[in-house]
């Protein structure tokens, strides 16, 4: 059977395909993986604790649970959760939302792939529009979220260095241009994978420039504020009807809930509520009316503040003095300064092989990371850039010794690899 180009995109190895099915190969195979590819969450007793005790009042109402499991939402999502995330975060930032201003996905995924189809690919006028990405590297699962081909458009960042093993990325302004081909500007802050914030200044000028050229900016904030929280350096959170502001609640802790949150302009959530209804006929109720109490009362936003951040930052730290320890002088390297979500960006300057060929080795000794060169969304491969096969994106989020005997053995393979260059 002949299919359409539409099938081979999505039958193509993509970065985020490769991902999946390694981590659901990994979860189901009977060899032990230390689990430091992916971003699912760790398991955090005192939020489940919380949901069970949510999820039992809704099983034990017979009219809630009715509500939960017999009936379609409408597309744009469940009115209630809505409704009250409205409130939530008017109180919180004193933003003017209304409900018109949110719709749920079936997690930020979907979202993210509806938006970007939305204001990249080929205007009603003929025009080529596309996603400019400001600062690469760049979430990984953005890069074949578009039906075109050529969705996307990055820039190389800057690189600060902050001492001998520290660094950090900022948006160089000086190379950044907003031309007529820009249909909108995409962040994710704190950025998956690297764990940088952009700063509020960068926001700033970005929010500007987007004003500037009339074009949305889009914020991914799934690790963001006001929840998760995953945010270890203050940040002011912005939103005006240029800014499309994604959350999710899936870092929360209810990754399998695939609730994604866009907040945005009345006019977009009319078309993305369409585009829902086409896609999914209705959005998913579990996560939403699960939710729906805690938003209500504030308590997602202390949960997020006073449970969730403190424990990913120990975690975070207790990582980091691993790291520094096992790798300490004994080859070239770099963090990337951890200031939010669950990830160490590790950067091996003229590692003698690919960062890829080190995913390989480490998954053949029991750990699971992730190649950096997936993670370049928008900046074409004949571009020379080496530094796109120096680094790999480690999470912290599981078990803590598993965590620190996996970054141990990624250090082993490092230092391997430059020695057997010299030798």
């Amino acid at each position: 059977m002949k299919m359409t180009r539409f099938a081979d995109k999505f039958s193509d190895q993509a970065g985020i395909n490769t991902l999946m099915d390694d981590l659901g190969k990994a979860m189901a195979g009977d060899q032990p993986m230390i689990m430091m590819g992916g971003g699912n969450p760790g398991h955090f007793s005192p939020v489940q604790e919380r949901l069970r005790q949510e999820l039992l009042k809704l099983a034990e109402d017979p009219q809630a649970f009715s509500r939960l499991i017999g009936n379609y939402d409408a597309p744009q999502g469940e009115a209630g959760f809505i409704r009250a995330l409205v409130e939530l975060l008017n109180d919180t930032y004193g933003w003017s939302l209304t409900e018109k201003n949110i719709a749920l996905t079936n997690g930020s995924q979907a979202a993210f792939f509806m938006l970007f189809n939305l204001f990249a690919g080929q205007t009603s006028e003929g025009e080529q529009r596309q996603i400019l990405l400001p600062l690469a590297p760049e979430y990984l699962g953005y890069a074949d979220a578009g039906v075109g081909p050529d969705t996307f458009r990055s820039l190389k960042p800057k690189i600060d260095y902050l001492d001998e093993h520290r660094f950090k990325y900022r948006v160089d302004f000086d190379q950044l241009e907003v031309d007529e081909s820009v249909g909108a500007l995409c962040v994710s802050r704190p950025t998956n994978p690297t764990g940088n914030l952009l700063t509020d200044e960068e926001i700033d000028r970005l929010h500007a420039l987007a004003k500037e050229k009339d074009i949305p900016l889009i914020i991914d904030g799934a690790y963001g504020s006001p929840f998760p929280e995953l945010v270890y350096t203050p940040i002011n959170p912005i939103w005006d009807e240029q800014v499309i502001l994604c959350l999710s609640l899936s870092k929360l802790g209810l990754p399998a809930a695939r609730t994604g949150i866009v907040i945005a302009a009345p006019e977009i959530i009319r078309t993305l509520s369409g585009t829902n209804a086409i896609l999914n006929l209705a959005t998913g109720s579990f996560g939403p009316q699960l939710m729906e109490p805690l938003v209500r009362s504030g308590e997602l936003i202390s949960m997020s503040r006073d449970l969730v951040r403190p424990w990913y930052e120990a975690k975070m730290h207790k990582a980091v003095e691993t790291l520094d320890t096992a790798l300490g002088d004994r080859c070239p390297w770099y963090l990337h300064q951890p200031e939010g979500a669950m990830f160490l960006w590790l950067w091996f300057p003229d590692l003698p092989i690919s960062s890829q060929t080190l995913y390989e080795r480490l998954k053949a000794r029991g750990v699971l990371v992730v190649s950096g060169h997936h993670f370049f969304p928008g900046m074409p491969e004949e571009e020379p850039w080496q530094h796109r096969q120096e680094c790999i994106r480690v999470t912290y989020s599981q078990d803590d010794e598993q965590v620190a005997r996996g970054l141990e053995i990624i250090a082993e393979e490092v230092v391997q690899a430059y020695a057997g260059a010299v030798s």
